[in-house]
């Protein structure tokens, strides 16, 4: 099964949909698996007295509170359902996190299959047994988590109707330093859990969302922005259009490389195993009925003829026939 490559738009269309629209553009252009957007009504999300990160005062106007800065990121309903529509001419599938009840019952109505929960959600409880009553897949964030937090969060999933979970591991800044990523844990939370993990990324580069595929990532999200110039407070830990078409693409070379774990010769190799390869040749001229020695003997190329791991079977033996210099030696 294909790498599950979630292009996050989040709110890096600034509150525009004519920006929106050109994300799902630049998101099927570079072959992502789907598009997803961030659902929500601010009011019902942060109060009024609620600060804002510091990255986000670093992209945005710092004296704003969260509540101002998120006002003016917002899309209404009737825009959800136009980029919804717009999704399906682009044939490229709509998701969007929804971050209160009235914005899961919208996209509820939506049809939306799959649904992503947020690392911020992680620890509520009446969000996610919301969510898990939906009887859908569920991806699951897991930034600023402890492994104990994500067991509980996985079994109210389950214990509340949830589909099949996919974890995401996750680190919560923007931009993530490389020496926080912690990669392995990923994989620490398949083997405690039992589920398909991934990973969703916040660093500036395309190298560890291709090395979480190596290491059995199944889905893989990933900010993408029509510019990191834009102001806005997820824009300068986001891929730029050209970035987010290359990581596809490196994803999808990738995941044509791990293949299985059988180790055997590869179909496109097979012709070169008599080119590369060496056998038992004939050093010297030798008459029929000579002894093969050590000093009439060699390995060179081409491997067509007896395999030199025989050599001591060769040795001792009589030459059956004349051999001329650089012949291969046959029994």
């Amino acid at each position: 099964m294909s790498v599950y490559i979630i292009a996050e738009a989040g709110v890096n269309h600034n509150g525009s949909l004519e920006v929106a629209k050109k994300m799902v553009d630049v998101a099927k252009e570079a072959g992502a698996s789907c598009i997803k957007f961030q659902t929500f009504v601010s009011e019902n999300i942060v109060s009024k007295y609620a600060e804002k990160a510091e990255y986000q005062q670093q992209q945005t106007d710092a004296t704003e509170s969260q509540l101002s800065m998120l006002k003016k990121l917002e899309l209404t309903h009737n825009e959800f359902i136009e980029l919804n529509n717009y999704c399906e001419q682009r044939e490229i599938e709509f998701l969007s996190t929804a971050f209160d009840f009235e914005s899961i019952e919208f996209l509820k109505g939506l049809g939306m299959e799959k649904w992503k929960i947020p690392s911020g959600d992680i620890t509520n409880l009446p969000y996610l047994i919301k969510i898990a009553k939906l009887n859908k897949p569920v991806i699951l964030s897991t930034g600023m988590c402890t492994l104990n937090e994500v067991e509980l969060a996985i079994n109210t999933l389950r214990d509340n109707g949830s589909g099949e979970i996919t974890v995401l591991h996750c680190t919560t800044e923007y931009p993530t330093p490389y020496k926080d990523v912690n990669l392995l844990a990923m994989n620490t939370m398949k083997a405690e859990f039992g589920v398909s993990i991934g990973y969703s990324d916040h660093t500036t580069g395309i190298e560890v969302p291709i090395a979480a595929v190596a290491l059995g990532a199944t889905v893989i999200e990933k900010h993408f922005t029509l510019d990191r110039n834009m102001e806005g407070p997820d824009h300068k830990a986001s891929l730029e259009p050209k970035e987010l078409k290359e990581m596809v693409r490196a994803i999808r070379n990738i995941e044509l490389a791990i293949g299985s774990d059988q180790k055997s010769p590869a179909e496109s190799e097979i012709k070169n195993i008599s080119i590369a390869r060496k056998s038992i040749i004939a050093l010297k001229n030798i008459k029929k009925g000579d002894i093969f020695t050590e000093e009439n003997i060699t390995v060179k190329r081409p491997g067509n003829g007896i395999n030199p791991m025989r050599w001591f079977e060769v040795i001792g033996q009589k030459a059956v026939r004349d051999f001329n210099e650089d012949e291969l030696i046959e029994l």
